[in-house]
């Protein structure tokens, strides 16, 4: 679990964490131009406290799906208001809240599939997934 306290309340992102283990992960593991739990098992979820706004769209507060279509050039991160899913078996494109699209950044290895959030003083935030040598960041404003 990732978490961030921002004025008494907490930002969470519940997910399950594989490992890299010496697997061929992008395009092996983990399927190119296909949605993604971004994570294992049950669908990432991320709890904010308070409404924010991605990529110019206000977002209730509430509990969501945080999907991912990862590809080799760029990547599109999705939220979604069915967050009680297994796997991407039951995603339905039709209950996206937003998507955006963002280029992977390289970084050095991450072993554990890791999320980060980070908040500064005027509520402006970046959500970042870091797994095997990518990372890819999703920023936010709180409302």
């Amino acid at each position: 679990m990732a978490f961030a306290i921002v004025k008494g309340d907490s930002i969470k992102i519940n997910y399950h964490s594989p490992g890299v283990r010496k697997r061929i992960i992008w395009g092996g593991l983990v399927p190119l131009d296909e949605v993604w739990v971004t994570g294992a098992h049950d669908a990432t979820t991320l709890e904010m406290p308070q409404a924010f706004v991605v990529n110019g769209k206000e977002i209730p507060a509430g509990k969501f799906a945080f999907f991912t279509i990862p590809g080799e050039k760029q990547w599109t991160i999705i939220i979604n208001k069915n967050w009680n899913q297994h796997l991407a078996t039951e995603y339905d494109q039709k209950e996206d809240i937003v998507r955006l699209t963002v280029k992977p950044i390289y970084t050095q290895h991450t072993e554990r599939l890791q999320y980060y959030i980070d908040v500064n003083n005027n509520n402006a935030g970046t959500i970042t997934v870091a797994w095997e040598r990518i990372k890819i960041q999703l920023p936010f404003q709180l409302k």
